[in-house]
């Protein structure tokens, strides 16, 4: 029996939990997950459920560590804090605990900083990066704003380290607020709303000012063997509402080929892009399994197992997807106790 250890996911590890229990080959696992929140839908799906304490750094890895030998786990996967347990992840070798964590430090940190990613890719020719600046006081952003704009793009901002959406700001100078107080939550700003609000402190944390991409969204779902030679590629098209396509496009996938040689990224991975008149642009990769993998999943490739497989150094077999599928998700109901 395998033991796998899940820290402080996503609900959708809940998924991801069933899938690696429910794999092909009757393999078995067993499972433990914690959050702060032992009541999370993430550990709705383990075996064994802990809560994890208000702790940082090198305490927080200490605390994963501890779990780890006091539950003799074979297997860890981890989502939050992924840079500080790589940069420590020789204290889960000394255990017999397997990562499943980029260890080049350099590289993962520079993923999670999404200007650091793009200065390390910018002479690579992997894939086109948008038009961007980054600012730390209002009147960079200001000279930004004019040159972007100068250029002919539409611009938007968002964190340089963020996760998801957090932070992603549209800026759009048609707002009708009133309008807006009766419609839907929106991600726009107006030019004057963003600089005013920045320009009340002399300085804050970096923001990428960047060019809007209005084009066709997709993620494209990786997994690599531990030296980061690719097993497969799918790119997920983000089309209307919860509607996605899971499309063979020859271009994605020598993206996805482009990086996974230049950058041995291991285990699970996902690259974002948006075209922009017709040319898809990097908006990031994420060095984890992905929010919508299990719609991926839906090509008859277990990316999840996959990626244990390969963390347990298994021969595998490139797997052939199948491509054309649209899907979409509905909410189901879960007895928890």
């Amino acid at each position: 029996m395998t033991r796998v250890y899940m820290n402080r996911w996503f609900s959708v590890a809940y998924h991801y939990i069933n899938m690696i229990r429910n794999n092909p080959d009757g393999e078995p696992f067993e499972f433990y997950g914690t959050h702060p929140d032992i009541n999370h839908m993430s550990l709705l799906a383990a075996d064994h459920a802990g809560t994890e304490p208000a702790v940082f750094g090198l305490e927080y890895v200490e605390f994963c560590v501890d779990f780890c030998k006091r539950n003799s786990i074979d297997i860890f996967i981890p989502r939050l804090h992924m840079e500080e347990i790589s940069r420590y992840v020789h204290l889960f070798d000394e255990i017999g605990t397997k990562v499943m964590v980029c260890r080049d430090i350099q590289l993962l940190d520079s993923m999670i900083e999404k200007d650091k990613f793009y200065e390390a890719l910018a002479d690579k020719n992997l894939v086109s990066i948008p038009d961007y600046r980054v600012v730390n006081t209002a009147a960079e952003f200001k000279r930004a704003y004019e040159e972007l704009t100068a250029a002919g793009h539409k611009v938007c901002f968002k964190p340089t380290k963020s996760e998801g959406g957090m932070g992603f700001r549209i800026i759009n100078n048609e707002r009708n607020p009133l309008r807006e107080l009766y419609g839907y939550v929106t991600l726009s700003t107006t030019f004057k709303q963003a600089y005013e609000t920045l320009s009340s402190t002399d300085r804050f944390d970096s923001l990428m000012v960047m060019e809007l991409l209005e084009g066709i969204e997709y993620s494209i779902d990786c997994v690599a063997t531990a030296e980061g030679e690719l097993l497969t590629a799918i790119p997920r098209r983000k089309s209307t509402g919860r509607t996605y396509l899971l499309e063979e496009t020859p271009e994605l996938l020598d993206i996805a080929n482009r990086i996974a040689k230049a950058l041995r990224i291991p285990y699970a991975f996902n690259i974002q892009v948006r075209y922009s008149h017709g040319v898809p642009k990097l908006l990031e990769i994420n060095p984890r399994m992905s929010g919508g993998l299990y719609i991926t999943c839906l090509s008859g490739v277990n990316m999840p197992y996959l990626a244990v497989q390969a963390l347990q150094g298994k021969a595998i077999a490139p797997p052939v997807p199948r491509f054309g599928i649209q899907a979409g998700y509905v909410e189901q109901p879960l007895i928890m106790k």
